[in-house]
């Protein structure tokens, strides 16, 4: 199965197109499926008293408070439509998360994608969790800061609103930025798989493209990753997000994993069957053996190569009698 590879560039255009074109380019030249923004009206998002996050202090000087900041990161209807368009040009599909009510019905209006994706965040907003539902689209559910008894309540309002569970695909995730490598805890994963039984995938904000690989191996089939073209720039996430050549790597390791892992049936590839003889062993004269002589483990051993009586057959050759006269390493033959 051919895992989903969305860069996540969300606000690392700080606010300009120029920038987010660019980010559109290397996402398609590094392999990713979509490249992701982030739709929001800042008004509607954050309270003006909302303070930012610590890592937002951090890592952007763009306002003094979280509305402020977003207010400069927001990106209009027609500069939706223009990076729509410019994602067709370069052959890579166009992806947002909203996270207001009034940006998933934008979203909607573009019918870009059958895919809608639930921020972290927004993982325990009622009305918003109903309004995603109502769109009968394919849902990615990020479950940062949660509990398994919120990720159950979300999905149960998905299911209720109208978006049954084999559509939705719940991501493991964890809320910090970049996040500690011994926080990313991959095996609730495979714990969520079993709970919900839904599709399972990953969202990253570690630093270096070890934990997704990881994560494909262990069964993700959506892998989100936040991308720049420098890390070094100011913005909230820029520290947490890879730049081109890198997530170009991680793409290409990702999917010389999904080629490794394989349809889980175990039996030999042909590739590995040419060499069957060359290391397998055959049951040999130990030293030389007279013809009536009796085989015992005294004049018998195995060696290379398996061209003759497998090794599997020993206890069936011994106490036999010896046809003919055979030499030292030579081939039992009966």
């Amino acid at each position: 199965m051919k895992t989903l590879i969305i860069a996540e560039a969300g606000v690392n255009h700080n606010g300009d197109m120029d920038i987010a074109e660019e980010l559109i380019i290397k996402a398609a030249e590094g392999g990713a499926d979509l490249i992701k923004f982030q739709s929001f009206v800042a008004e509607k998002m954050a309270s003006k008293s909302a303070d930012k996050a610590a890592y937002q202090k951090a890592s952007s000087d763009t306002g003094s408070n979280q509305f402020e900041m977003l207010s400069k990161l927001q990106l209009t209807r027609e500069q939706h439509v223009h990076l729509l368009n410019k994602c067709n040009k370069h052959g890579i599909g166009f992806f947002s998360s909203s996270f207001d009510l009034d940006s998933i019905e934008m979203l909607e209006n573009l019918n870009f994608s059958n895919i809608i994706k639930v921020p972290s965040g927004e993982l325990t907003n009622l009305p918003y969790l109903r309004k995603i539902a109502r769109t009968r689209k394919q849902v990615l559910l990020s479950t940062g800061l949660c509990t398994l008894g919120d990720i159950e309540s979300a999905i149960n309002i998905l299911e209720e609103a109208g978006t049954s569970r084999n559509k939705i695909t719940v991501l493991q995730c964890t809320t910090d930025y970049p996040a500690a490598i011994e926080d990313v805890n991959l095996q609730a994963m495979l714990n969520m798989k079993a709970t919900f039984g839904t599709q399972i995938g990953y969202s990253d904000h570690t630093l270096g493209i070890e934990v997704p690989i990881a994560a494909v191996a262990l069964g993700a089939t959506v892998i989100e990753k936040h991308f720049t073209l420098d890390r070094n720039l100011l913005g909230p996430d820029h520290k947490a997000s890879l730049e081109p050549e890198d997530f170009t790597t991680m793409v290409k390791a990702i999917r010389n994993i999904e080629r490794a892992l394989g349809d889980g049936i175990k039996r030999p590839s042909q590739s590995e069957l040419t060499n069957l003889v060359a290391v397998r062993k055959s049951i040999v004269a130990q030293e030389n053996i007279k013809v009536g002589e009796v085989f015992s483990e005294k004049n018998l051993t195995t060696k290379r190569p398996g061209s003759g009586i497998s090794p599997m057959c020993w206890e069936q050759i011994l106490g036999r009698r010896a046809m003919r006269d055979f030499a030292k390493d030579e081939m039992i033959e009966i």
